[in-house]
C-alpha cells in the first residue's frame, strides 16, 4: 500500500486582484510559505494558466511547471469546473451560467457549448505536457430541475438526459483516454452526476470509459446525509483525485436537506473549514490509504463563517496530520513462525 501526498490546495477560492493573490508566483510563495507542497490550478483563471497555450507548448508547459516549483511545489491538477458545467447546461440555467464563458457565445448556447468542449479537450493535453496524471471537472446538468420527481417525470426523461450526457462526453474522454490522464468528476448538487447510483448511470452512459473517475469530495455527501465511508468501499476504484472539505449538517424542526433557500449562513447544510465541521477524516484518511490511494489530498477552501486566510493557514497542518505513513508489514510479524506443513496437520487434527 503507498501513500497519500499531501497538503496540497485549490487556489480558485483565493485568487483576487489584490497582492499575494493576483498573480502565479506571489499566491504560490503564500502556499508555501503555509507549509503545502501542491497545488490544484483552475484552468479559467488566465493568471495562473493560459490552457490552449499550455495543450499546444511543451515549453511552455515546462516553463509554468518549473515557475511553481520554484516555489517547492508542484501541480497536483488542473481543474475544469467551470468549463465542465457548460457541456451540459439545461435551458433554464443559460442566462446564469453565461458568465462561465467568453461574452462572445453569451446568449448562444451551441457555440458555448462548443467552447466548453474546447476548453475540456485543451486541459486533457495540457495535463499531459505537465506530465500529470489526472484532472478534476464537473459533468453538467440536463436534468437537474427534475431532480425531485414531482411534477411526474415523462417516462424516459431520465434515459434520455443520460444518454445524451454520455454523447456529449464520451468523445471529451477519448481525448483524455489518448492523453493518457484521468477525469476526476466531483459528484456535486447542481450536476446530473451527483451521487453513486448516478456516477453508475453516467459510467454506463459512456459505454464504461476508464477514463470516468472520481474527484471525492465528502462535503457534498454531508450535505445529501449519504455514507461517504461506504462509498470509498463502493467506488475506490474510481477516485482518482481528493478535495479534502469540511462539512456540517444540523437539520432543525424548521428545515433539513433542501435548506429553505436560505444563504450558507443559515442553511442547515453548510460548508466549513477543515476541522470545523462533521467530516471524519480519519476514517476518510484511513480508507483511501487502505485501498491504496496514492495521488493528492487538495484542501478546496469553502467556509460560511471563518475568513479564507485563517482556513487556509489551519488547512495544511491538518491535512499534514491525517497523512498515513503506510506500514510495509504486519504488527505482529514479531510473532511469525513461519510455515510448517506438518504441525498445521497435527493441530487441525487431520
Amino acid at each position: 500500500m503507498t501513500n497519500i501526498k499531501g497538503p496540497a490546495i485549490f487556489l480558485a477560492q483565493f485568487m483576487g486582484d489584490e497582492a499575494p493573490f493576483n498573480s502565479l508566483d506571489s499566491i504560490c510563495k503564500y502556499m508555501a510559505d503555509l507549509g503545502y507542497k501542491g497545488v490544484q490550478i483552475p484552468t479559467w483563471e488566465s493568471r495562473l494558466i493560459d490552457v490552449e497555450k499550455c495543450a499546444t507548448s511543451k515549453t511552455y508547459a515546462d516553463e509554468l511547471k518549473g515557475r511553481v516549483a520554484d516555489h517547492g511545489l508542484e501541480i497536483t491538477e488542473l481543474a475544469t469546473h467551470l468549463q465542465g458545467q457548460l457541456v451540459a447546461v439545461n435551458p433554464a440555467y443559460d442566462t446564469m451560467f453565461d458568465g462561465f464563458a467568453p461574452k462572445e457565445v453569451h446568449g448562444k448556447p451551441k457555440e458555448r457549448q462548443a467552447w466548453a468542449v474546447q476548453q475540456m479537450k485543451w486541459a486533457a493535453h495540457a495535463s499531459k505536457n505537465l506530465g500529470l496524471k489526472a484532472s478534476v471537472s464537473f459533468t453538467g446538468a440536463l436534468l437537474w430541475p427534475f431532480v425531485y420527481p414531482w411534477p411526474q417525470r415523462p417516462a424516459g426523461i431520465v434515459d434520455m438526459g443520460f444518454e445524451e450526457l454520455g454523447k456529449r462526453w464520451k468523445p471529451i474522454l477519448d481525448v483524455y483516454e489518448d492523453c493518457d490522464v484521468n477525469l476526476g468528476y466531483e459528484l456535486h448538487p447542481g450536476e446530473d452526476v451527483h451521487d453513486g447510483i448516478s456516477f453508475e448511470m453516467f459510467v454506463e452512459a459512456c459505454d464504461g470509459h476508464p477514463r470516468a473517475q472520481i474527484n471525492y469530495d465528502p462535503s457534498h455527501f454531508v450535505l445529501q446525509q449519504l455514507d461517504y465511508l461506504q462509498f470509498i468501499d463502493f467506488y475506490h476504484e474510481r477516485i482518482c483525485a481528493f478535495h479534502v472539505k469540511d462539512a456540517e449538517f444540523n437539520p432543525t424542526g424548521k428545515q433539513g436537506v433542501y435548506g429553505g433557500y436560505q444563504g450558507w449562513v443559515d442553511r442547515a447544510g453548510r460548508f466549513r473549514s477543515l476541522g470545523d465541521g462533521h467530516v471524519d477524516f480519519a476514517g476518510i484518511f484511513s480508507k483511501l490509504a487502505q485501498y491504496g490511494y496514492d495521488s493528492w489530498a487538495v484542501l478546496e477552501w469553502e467556509c460560511a463563517i471563518k475568513s479564507s486566510a485563517q482556513g487556509a493557514a489551519e488547512g495544511a497542518p491538518f491535512i499534514a496530520d491525517h497523512l498515513i505513513q503506510v506500514t510495509e508489514r504486519a504488527f505482529d510479524d514479531f510473532v511469525d513462525a513461519g510455515t510448517d506443513e506438518e504441525a498445521n496437520r497435527r493441530i487441525l487434527g487431520i
